[in-house]
């Protein structure tokens, strides 16, 4: 496959600007004249411009150019860069053609273990990056980070793809999370729905009491999903669907820290972001750049081997005056993160997902004779 068919180059209005020697762009190497070999690479940044999965998107094509501009002028982070950008992906004659292409590239990518960064285009679009794990025969599990569960079958394919994604088959989707949602904004039946099917969802509010439970629920993940419109619009008035209320800009730099630090996690995409409705200093492209660069920080902060046999893990054995009579915890002692293994399943198809993300709370709770909510979920599923 010969992917620098699908790719237009970075327009050279951003690569013929002067950049400081310790840019982010001056650190990575990019699509402009010459394709860059993806030979050792890590990261691929990929631009997107397919708007019609909504309505009034009319300015939504430049969205990966104006979160360029702001990324690039960045100082580079931490970590040896193996970064490419590979310019914008051609868009299908009709939407479905662009997914088609957009799970191909990811594809391509993810089996030569170079993860992608998709940024632009409507949220849709993750219907593709979910698609790319179609051919790999393993199960995933997804995190969706918006302001909104878009399953509305009648509507647009951004109020849809997440219905798509759940019902697609073959069906491997062994796990979706959706974070950040508004209560006000999402039918109590859709709700219902992910209950029903086991899937976590945790409203803003919720997730604001204790930030820090979420981490577990994104190092489970495969691949992340981030609609813009999840952070409220004092911060990101760029966004397709902006709300006055959600997420801070902090907070949106943090679930993206923790989505880079996931070593399980293969694709990472932001979407919906709309130029039209920006400030004039575009502070929401400022926002999505930051965000991406904290992806970034985090996958060089890599830590864990997840090789629980090793002594890289403290093995914790906890009893329980109940069933289960045992649950084992593992502790890593470079990262200081908590796993939980659940009891093997026959189903051979279920076989990675015995050992889980959880946090120390989930250990104290089971020392204090009680079954963490975490491990139920994960027997419903498995069983």
């Amino acid at each position: 496959m010969n992917i620098k068919s699908f790719f237009d180059p970075v327009p050279e209005e951003i690569t013929n600007q002067k950049f400081a020697h310790n840019s982010f762009f001056n650190f990575i190497h990019y699509h402009g004249e010459v394709f860059p070999d993806i030979k050792g690479v890590q990261l691929a940044i990929i631009g997107l411009k397919e708007k019609r999965g909504m309505k009034n998107a009319n300015t939504l094509e430049q969205g990966s150019a104006e979160i360029r501009e702001k990324l690039y002028h960045l100082k580079k982070g931490e970590g040896l860069y193996k970064v490419v950008d590979l310019g914008d992906l051609k868009s299908g004659e009709t939407i479905d053609e662009s997914i088609s292409i957009i799970s191909a590239v990811g594809e391509f990518l993810i089996k030569r273990q170079v993860l992608p960064i998709f940024i632009g285009g409507t949220h849709d679009l993750d219907y593709g990056q979910y698609l790319a794990y179609q051919n790999m025969k393993k199960l995933v599990s997804m995190v969706t980070v918006d302001a909104k569960i878009d399953m509305d079958e009648d509507g647009l394919p951004c109020e849809n793809h997440i219905q798509n994604i759940i019902l697609h088959q073959p069906n491997f989707l062994f796990n979706y999370t959706h974070l950040a949602y508004q209560s006000f904004l999402v039918d109590k039946d859709l709700i219902n729905v992910m209950e029903k099917l086991y899937f976590d969802h945790i409203r803003l509010g919720a997730l604001r009491s204790n930030f820090k439970e979420i981490e577990p629920l994104i190092r489970n993940a495969d691949l992340l999903s981030f609609d813009v419109s999840a952070i409220h619009t004092a911060d990101a008035p760029g966004a397709a669907d902006g709300q006055p209320f959600g997420l801070t800009g902090d907070e949106a730099c943090q679930i993206c820290r923790f989505a880079g630090m996931n070593e399980k996690l293969s694709s990472f995409g932001i979407y919906g972001y709309q130029p039209y409705y920006d400030d004039p200093r575009h502070k929401t492209a400022s926002v999505i750049a930051t965000m991406i660069w904290y992806f970034i920080e985090g996958f060089y902060d890599r830590k864990d081997s997840l090789s629980f046999k090793s002594n890289d893990y403290i093995k914790y054995t906890v009893s329980l005056d109940a069933n289960p009579s045992l649950i084992i915890f593992y502790k890593s002692k470079r990262s200081e993160k908590w796993w939980m293994e659940i009891p093997q399943n026959d189903n051979d198809r279920f076989e990675r997902t015995t050992i889980i993300p959880c946090s120390y709370q989930d250990y104290q709770m089971a020392q204090s004779g009680e079954i963490p909510e975490r491990w139920i979920n994960a027997q419903l599923k498995l069983f």
